[in-house]
C-alpha cells in the first residue's frame, strides 16, 4: 500500500537535485558577474593630454573614419581613429582643432586609448549639443588580433567639454552611454529630445551581457543627456547587414527617416510614432557602395546629402559629391564634386552659423593616410563648383607618415 511517506521518499532525490542545481545557478551567476567586473572593455579609456610620442604622426601606419563639429565661436574640432597597422587591438582615437576655418590644424591634442591591450578604441563621432557643449563619442570592444573588429556588444563612450571655443578645452571623464557603436551624429528633434543613432551590428558573434538586440537603434534623452533610453530600432536582415552607420532625419511632416548602410548600399526605414517603431528596412533608390554617407538638415531647412557618385550612380569609394534637397528628399539638386579620387570615404560634417558647410573625410587609410576637409556653401552645391569666396576643397587636416610593420618587412 502506498503511503504519503512513500511519496515523500520518492521526491527526496529530486530535493537534493534541486539544491545542487540552485548552487550551480548561483555559481554561474557569480562567475558571470565576475567576468563582467573584469571585462576591460567596460572600463573607461585613458585620455592622454599631451599626446605621447607613441601616438605621433610618424608612428601611425593606419588612420581614417573621421568626424567633426563646430563650437559656437566657430572653432573646428576633428577626430578619427588610427593604429600602427590597421583595425585591431592597438586602435586609438585622436582629436585636433582649427581656429581659422580649417586652413591650419593643431597636432593631436588628445589621444584616447582603451584600458587594455586587448580592447580597441574606434569609430569616433563629434557633436555640438543645443547648449553649445561639444561631445566626443567613440566605441570600445574587445579585440585580440588584427581585423578582429566586433565582440558582439561593443559600447559607446563619450567625453564632453563646456568650453569648446578654447584650443585647450577641458574635457570630462569618460562615461559609457550604452551598448553598440555610434558612427553618425545625434539630432535634436522638434520635441527637444536628443536622438542618438547607435548600432548593434547584426553579425556574429553575439555577447552574453549585451542589453540591446541587433539593429539600428535610436537612443533617446529627454533631459539633455543626463539619462538615456532605447526608443526604438530597425533591423536589417543578417544576410544584408553590414555596420548600419545610420542617419536619422526628422521630416517636415513630423515623421522620421532612417538611412542605413548595408551590404548592397543604402536601406531606408520610416517611423510615424516619434521613433518608437520603424518599418522594415527596404533598399533605397539611391545607388551607393557599402560605405558611410552623410545626410543632415541645414539651417535653411534643406537637406544635405554627401555620397559617392551621382544620385542614381553606384561607384566605388570615389567621386565624393554633395547634393541638396528642398522637398524633403523627394528630389536632389546640384552636385558639387568634393573629391574624385579613389579611396576617399566616410564623410561627416557640420554647418557654421554663417552658413558655411564643412565636410571631413579620409583618403588612402594605409597608404597616404590623409584626413581631408571640404569647405563650401549651398550656392557652391547648386552651381556644381566653388563660386563662393570662402569655398575650398582638399584642405589637409592631418597626414600620418608611419609605416606599417608588414610594409617594413617588405622593404
Amino acid at each position: 500500500m502506498l503511503s504519503g511517506c512513500g511519496v515523500l521518499n520518492d521526491f527526496a532525490p529530486m530535493k537534493h537535485l534541486f539544491m545542487h542545481f540552485s548552487l550551480f545557478i548561483l555559481m554561474c551567476c557569480s562567475l558571470h558577474l565576475t567576468a563582467v567586473a573584469q571585462d576591460a572593455a567596460l572600463r573607461p579609456a585613458q585620455v592622454f593630454n599631451p599626446v605621447p610620442q607613441q601616438y605621433a604622426d610618424d608612428q601611425r601606419g593606419f588612420q581614417g573614419i573621421p568626424s567633426m563639429t563646430i563650437a559656437p565661436n566657430g572653432r573646428l574640432w576633428a577626430t578619427w581613429y588610427a593604429g600602427a597597422e590597421g583595425e585591431g587591438p592597438d586602435n586609438i582615437v585622436l582629436l585636433v582643432s582649427s581656429g581659422d576655418g580649417g586652413k591650419t590644424w593643431t597636432k593631436p591634442l588628445l589621444a584616447i586609448d582603451a584600458p587594455d591591450t586587448q580592447v580597441r578604441a574606434y569609430d569616433p563621432s563629434m557633436w555640438t549639443d543645443p547648449e553649445g557643449k561639444v561631445w566626443l563619442f567613440w566605441a570600445q570592444c574587445r579585440s585580440t588580433k588584427l581585423w578582429e573588429i566586433w565582440d558582439g556588444r561593443s559600447g559607446t563612450w563619450a567625453i564632453v567639454t563646456e568650453n569648446p571655443g578654447d584650443e585647450n578645452a577641458v574635457w570630462s571623464a569618460p562615461q559609457r552611454i550604452c551598448d553598440g557603436v555610434m558612427m553618425c551624429k545625434p539630432i535634436t528633434d522638434s520635441k527637444g529630445r536628443w536622438l542618438l543613432p547607435v548600432a548593434v551590428w547584426n553579425r556574429v558573434p553575439d555577447h552574453p551581457t549585451r542589453t540591446l538586440p541587433p539593429g539600428a537603434h535610436v537612443i533617446a534623452s529627454e533631459d539633455k543627456g543626463k539619462t538615456r533610453f532605447s526608443l526604438g530600432h530597425s533591423t536589417v536582415p543578417r544576410s544584408d547587414a553590414m555596420f548600419d552607420e545610420h542617419n536619422i532625419v526628422e521630416m517636415k511632416n513630423g515623421t522620421f527617416w532612417m538611412t542605413i548602410r548595408t551590404r548592397y548600399g543604402i536601406a531606408e526605414a520610416h517611423s510615424t510614432d516619434g521613433g518608437k517603431t520603424w518599418t522594415e528596412p527596404r533598399p533605397s533608390l539611391y545607388q551607393h557602395p557599402s560605405a558611410r554617407f552623410f545626410i543632415r538638415r541645414l539651417q535653411s531647412g534643406n537637406l544635405l546629402f554627401v555620397k559617392h557618385g551621382a544620385i542614381d550612380q553606384k561607384t566605388g569609394r570615389s567621386h565624393l559629391h554633395a547634393f541638396l534637397s528642398d522637398d524633403d528628399a523627394k528630389s536632389w539638386k546640384g552636385g558639387l564634386m568634393l573629391d574624385e579620387r579613389t579611396s576617399v570615404s566616410y564623410p561627416d560634417g557640420d554647418q557654421d552659423k554663417d552658413g558655411t558647410i564643412y565636410v571631413i573625410y579620409d583618403r588612402e587609410r594605409t597608404k597616404d593616410k590623409e584626413i581631408l576637409m571640404a569647405r563650401f556653401t549651398e550656392e557652391d552645391v547648386l552651381a556644381g563648383k566653388i563660386v563662393s569666396s570662402t569655398g575650398a576643397l582638399r584642405l589637409l587636416v592631418n597626414k600620418a607618415t608611419g609605416v606599417r610593420p608588414n610594409e617594413q618587412e617588405r622593404q
